[in-house]
């Protein structure tokens, strides 16, 4: 069955940078958008960014810090993140779906998260 698998979470100091990793396994999800998003306890789970997979079509809350990217040999996607800031302290979750969304509700698959602490 399709899974999907977050890494390179971890603590970091302000001001640091993280690349978390999504690795996609059972499925080559080529026809599927991935994304990521983020949540906080007591907080819903909120877009950090999209990508489709024929590249044509992205979404980033804040492309000057954020960059996603994909390996589509390895069937991972990536998320870049510099210049990381305290509230950018979540789990952070990769999804993939049938269509690019920024919201929850399209996207069948979802890793189990990374947690991304940013120290202050």
């Amino acid at each position: 069955q399709a899974q999907l698998a977050e890494s390179g979470g971890g603590l970091v100091q302000v001001g640091g940078s993280l690349q978390l990793s999504c690795a996609a396994s059972g499925s080559t999800f080529s026809n599927y958008a991935m994304a990521w998003f983020r949540q906080t306890p007591g907080k819903e789970r909120e877009i950090v960014a999209v990508i489709d997979w024929s590249g044509d079509r992205t979404y980033n809350i804040d492309p000057g810090r954020f960059t996603i990217s994909r390996d589509n040999i390895k069937n991972t996607v990536y998320l870049r993140m510099n210049n990381l800031r305290p509230e950018d302290t979540a789990v952070y979750y990769c999804a993939a779906g049938p269509s690019i969304s920024r919201s929850t509700m399209p996207y069948n698959f979802w890793g189990q998260g990374t947690q991304v602490t940013v120290a202050s």
